[in-house]
């Protein structure tokens, strides 16, 4: 898995597959959109408005390791 952030454009895109082939976008809201392989496999998730969906408190976005404890926090574009 790899997560992308860009914060010029505010927006985040979470890639769960490096399968080759086309997908298709559905919109599943204003903010999110899912790219999914012709044979249903999940592609990616791209987040729009992305720093009020990782971190809607305005605070820093925190990736967190649930076996070894270790933390990443990231700042994110200022709404």
């Amino acid at each position: 898995m790899r997560i992308t952030y860009d914060p010029e454009a505010n927006a985040a895109y979470i890639t769960l597959s490096e399968q080759q082939g086309g997908v298709v976008t559905h919109t599943i809201s204003e903010d999110i959109n899912i790219d999914v392989y012709a044979n249903g496999a999940l592609h990616g998730i791209e987040l729009l408005n992305a720093n009020e969906q990782l971190a809607p408190d305005g605070g820093d976005l925190l990736v967190q390791n649930l076996v070894t404890g270790q933390e990443v926090r990231l700042k994110l574009k200022a709404a």
